[in-house]
């Protein structure tokens, strides 16, 4: 009897039933096993016990934007009347809401009040153009050239300094007592706003993006169109929104100087006859037409910034 040495030959096991059997989903592994064994091997089957995560702010109840955004005033005004009721807000204080409404209508009807308005709106108008021409023409001047900057930027930042109010008498002398001198004072109180507002979104815009541009081959209308202007975009609107409530700001002061017509006229008569109805009356009127004012900006600035996804709240 020879021994041989040599090592047994390797044998593999035979492992292909077992994977074909891994690789069908209804078979079990085992001889014995089969598909009745499983009790639910479908892959739709959800285990039991289990929800769906939802989000916490769709588990919030929804309340209409409206209702949300009208509770604070309408709560405001339910104050207002109680204290008016109780005797706590006398008359010659503050009239009561159910006075001053039907103030509001007596003024509504005889159409005192539309012309005010008319007169005050052609004048916010008048002031509003020519400080939006003056402020954003400044503003591209110092924005775009830096010899623009050197000239323009330090008599903009000294004349800002000055109380617009403070140079009412001034312009009575220049302008008289008419129309001028009340455009002219809306005119100075829209031009800052906006001058600094258009600058700053001139030089904020990214200075990667005009390189870009160039590197693309726009030469410097082409980089002032479709990268610096639309940049500066956002910051011209809120330049603009914030012209907006000076102007209405700066009109106040505007109709109470020398004025025969117009919402600040009617203000002045009305604190000469102690009437705090009326006064009230054209606050709401000058509220109400700055809130319209603003809605009329914003409905803009979503029309114009369509390309620029921002956050707005939750």
């Amino acid at each position: 009897m020879s021994i041989s040495h040599a090592p047994p030959e390797s044998q593999e096991p035979d492992i292909s039933g077992i994977s074909q059997q891994a690789n069908s989903p209804g078979d079990a592994v085992g001889s014995d096993a089969t598909p009745d064994s499983t009790p639910d091997s479908t892959p739709d089957a959800t285990p039991t016990g289990l929800e769906p995560i939802v989000p916490a702010s769709s588990r919030r109840t929804r309340v209409p934007r409206w209702l949300r955004r009208t509770t604070g005033p309408v709560l405001l005004l339910l104050l207002w009347q109680l204290l008016s009721a109780t005797g706590v807000l006398t008359p010659d204080v503050l009239a009561s809401p159910g006075r001053i409404a039907q103030v509001a209508g007596d003024l509504i009807a005889d159409g005192s009040l539309a012309s005010a308005m008319t007169t005050s709106l052609q004048r916010v108008a008048g002031g509003l153009l020519l400080g939006t021409i003056i402020g954003t023409g400044l503003a591209l001047v110092s924005g775009l050239f830096r010899v623009g900057e050197d000239i323009v930027d330090a008599p903009v930042q000294m004349l800002r300094t000055v109380p617009f109010v403070g140079l009412i008498p001034l312009f009575i002398i220049w302008f008289g007592i008419g129309e001028a001198p009340k455009i002219a004072i809306i005119t100075l109180g829209v031009t800052f706003p906006l001058y600094l507002n258009v600058y700053a979104g001139i030089r904020g815009v990214d200075s990667q993006l005009i390189e870009a541009g160039e590197s693309l081959g726009l030469s410097r209308w082409g980089l002032v169109r479709h990268v610096i202007l639309p940049g500066a975009l956002p910051g011209a609107m809120t330049g603009l929104r914030y012209s907006l409530g000076i102007a209405w700001l700066a009109l106040v002061f505007a109709e109470q100087v020398n004025a025969d017509s117009g919402i600040g006229f009617l203000m002045v008569q009305a604190r000469d006859f102690l009437r705090t109805d009326v006064i009230v009356v054209c606050l709401i009127v000058y509220a109400f037409l700055g809130l319209l004012a603003d809605f009329i900006v914003r409905t803009l600035e979503r029309l114009l910034l369509q390309w620029r996804p921002t956050f707005t709240g939750r």
